[in-house]
């Protein structure tokens, strides 16, 4: 059994977009941005991470086989940059753009929809 009082050390995490970073630096954030003790970004993902990243997705909503284009895939990681968030609004998109066409695959042409509705928001 402990003795006497127990001290707790707190930690908090701050997990954001790149707009946290810049902010931090803002006068009235100082003294915390002061504070942070370790920083670490995730770097963009690049063509081969961004198809290998849509197909973790989709296996594990359970789909294995070639859901999304070549062409699909390479446009929706020029647009999104290698983002993953950008890179998921995308896919959605692509998945509701197939659908509503009546296709079996995200092509091209569903991904330019995507882009299309992405760029809309």
């Amino acid at each position: 059994m402990l003795e006497g009082p127990i001290h707790l050390k707190r930690t908090l995490i701050f997990l954001g977009q790149p707009t946290l970073r810049r902010r931090l630096h803002l006068g009235p954030y100082a003294a915390l941005n002061q504070r942070v003790g370790l920083r670490y970004q995730v770097a963009p993902l690049d063509l081969l991470e961004c198809g290998s990243y849509i197909a973790a997705h989709l296996a594990f909503a359970g789909r294995s086989d070639t859901l999304f284009s070549d062409d699909a895939v390479g446009l929706i990681h020029q647009v999104s940059r290698g983002l993953p968030r950008m890179v998921n609004n995308l896919c959605v998109q692509g998945l509701v753009a197939t659908f509503s066409a009546g296709k079996a695959i995200v092509d091209e042409s569903a991904a330019r929809a995507a882009v299309a509705e992405v760029a809309a928001e």
